[in-house]
């Protein structure tokens, strides 16, 4: 059930509704608009009845069940979209688009810096790059851990760019919290339950990418796990999915956009560069992209591809970057955005 604030409520009946909830047995989740807050009531639906006798507070407009199975993520819960804060200067949802950019993976102080300071010139608002790296055979690269966190925190300071990386287990989850800005949970730990609940309870945004075969509707229950445990800070990754196709490395599904605006509040990225898996279509998939809504986009960016730890083929070069990304002002534009 969500139980919506008339507009300007005050603190005190806010304060009686969550104690309410408390007492019913309900978890509550506050939900910030622009004009009234909303406050979701999570639990066993056995007691809904006694959720309703809520309207009758002081500050209630009313009191509606939530028809989705996921509850928070629903627009049911929020009409406008939400806008998720990075930094003072980042925030990704609204009008203007976020690009995240940078190496699949960290290799060294100098690829990191290098790569840090092409994407920033170009425009980029964030740096992106794996310290901690599954993959899917156990004799490839598996990413510097602590040490390329470290290396990831010196190119931030250098550059000012706030950075996302992968957290991989709820082992490590708090050691990677303490470095990065954003918590990236990958496409093979989509439905890695423990791990949802690990990033929920951190506090930390989230960008949780779809996994390879899940559903719209998966996704979004995944997204579920994390606000349910107190973080409303997600942002949806679309980042291709496994079909029979073998032009590509994955099917880059754009229709997500625009399927996503209609059931969700929460703000959507897409990564062409593990949706395509080759470093030639990754413009032209971002700048569809951007056409279609997305909030943001993460790609990869190598200062040498060729000699790459990993995803070296699906990495552009900063100078390829430059250019897609002054071609991509004018996709932005186009809509009313910006970059």
């Amino acid at each position: 059930m969500i139980i919506v604030m008339k507009a300007g409520a005050a603190k005190k009946d806010k304060d009686e509704v969550l104690r309410r909830i408390k007492e019913l047995g309900y978890t509550s989740h506050v939900i910030r608009g622009t004009t009234r807050d909303v406050i979701g009531a999570i639990g066993d639906e056995r007691g809904k009845a006694a959720l309703q006798a809520l309207e009758t507070l002081h500050g209630v407009e009313n009191v509606l069940p939530i028809l989705q199975p996921y509850k928070l993520a629903s627009l049911e819960v929020k009409k406008e979209s939400s806008k998720v804060r990075i930094s003072d200067a980042v925030s990704i949802g609204g009008s203007q688009i976020v690009i995240m950019a940078g190496p699949c993976a960290v290799e060294s102080e100098e690829q990191i810096i290098e790569s840090a300071l092409a994407v920033k010139k170009s425009g980029a608002h964030m740096l992106r790059g794996g310290a901690f790296k599954p993959r899917t055979s156990p004799y490839s690269f598996q990413g510097l851990e602590e040490e390329g966190l470290k290396l990831m925190a010196k190119a931030r300071e250098l550059t000012g760019l706030p950075f996302v990386t992968e957290v991989i287990n709820p082992e490590t989850a708090d050691m990677v919290a303490d470095y990065a800005d954003m918590l990236q949970i990958g496409a093979r730990n989509s439905q890695n339950f423990a791990l949802l609940k690990k990033v929920g309870q951190l506090g930390k945004p989230v960008l949780l990418k779809r996994g390879m075969a899940m559903t719209i509707q998966e996704l979004l229950m995944s997204a579920e796990y994390i606000m349910s445990e107190g973080n409303q800070s997600v942002i949806l990754c679309e980042r291709g999915i496994r079909t029979f196709e073998t032009a590509t490395r994955n099917t880059l599904d754009l229709s997500a956009i625009p399927v996503l605006k209609g059931k969700t509040h929460l703000p959507i990225v897409i990564d062409p560069s593990h949706g395509t898996g080759n470093h030639h279509y990754v413009a032209p998939m971002s700048y569809a992209a951007v056409a279609a809504g997305a909030d943001g986009l993460i790609i990869e960016v190598h200062p040498d591809p060729e000699h790459a730890s990993s995803d070296g083929a699906q990495s552009l070069k900063p100078s390829k970057f430059e250019v897609m990304m002054q071609k991509l002002r004018l996709f932005a534009e186009a809509d009313g955005r910006k970059l």
